[in-house]
């Protein structure tokens, strides 16, 4: 899935995460993480990151987190949905959401 716009999904609410997806710079994929919980669980927040935008088949862009100490569903389901909205998908391929 090739991110097109720049798109958000989440709050900054307790628990939750403001995730922000855009075009990158250049021919990568650049993951930054800002997290109150990043030395405990730093590694699992990218990891599940990591994961979902490769499920969704990203790989390319910049994708920004600021977590508030989310749990792994919502940052994925998060993740999941800014890059359906910086992608600007007409359709959903299901099988790549669970």
């Amino acid at each position: 899935m090739k991110i097109v716009k720049e798109a958000l999904a989440g709050t900054l609410e307790s628990s939750d995460l403001l995730v922000k997806v855009s075009p990158g710079p250049g021919a990568g994929l650049e993951v930054v993480i800002s997290s109150e919980v990043m030395q405990q669980f730093g590694l699992q927040i990218d990891r599940v990151v990591r994961d979902t935008l490769a499920r969704l088949g990203v790989t390319a862009g910049l994708v920004v987190v600021e977590d508030k100490g989310a749990l792994d569903c919502a940052i994925q389901a998060r993740v999941q949905t800014a890059v359906m909205r910086g992608a600007e998908a007409q359709t959903i391929d299901w099988s790549a959401l669970s």
